[in-house]
């Protein structure tokens, strides 16, 4: 079963972390087998954004951020996840097999 997974990657100034933490994730989930998609939030706007279908269909919310996050309430029902967005850039693999595992075993 394909695990999907939509997340929100933001940063204070969103220029730098906020794309490579959700490019890092989504190519480390395309790597290990998984659908992730991240949308980016920074002083632009939202930057490839999480529909309420994608949001439904997710087994759970990975959130890169310690910053506040807009449309949260898009995720009421799922098991939201929040994660060092400089961890996700560095250990991306290691972060999604965490979330996956944690969900898991919930």
């Amino acid at each position: 079963m394909m695990t999907n997974i939509v997340g929100i990657s933001a940063c204070p100034a969103g220029l730098a972390h906020t794309p490579m933490a959700a490019k890092a994730l989504e190519k480390a989930g395309k790597e290990l087998g998984y659908n992730v998609k991240m949308e980016q939030q920074g002083s632009m706007g939202p930057v490839n954004a999480i529909t309420q279908d994608e949001a439904d269909a997710a087994d759970f919310v990975l959130i890169a951020s310690d910053q506040k996050i807009t449309g949260m309430e898009r995720f009421k029902d799922k098991k939201v996840l929040r994660v060092d967005i400089n961890v996700c850039i560095k250990a991306p693999k290691a972060v999604l097999k965490k979330c996956v595992s944690t969900v898991e075993g919930a």
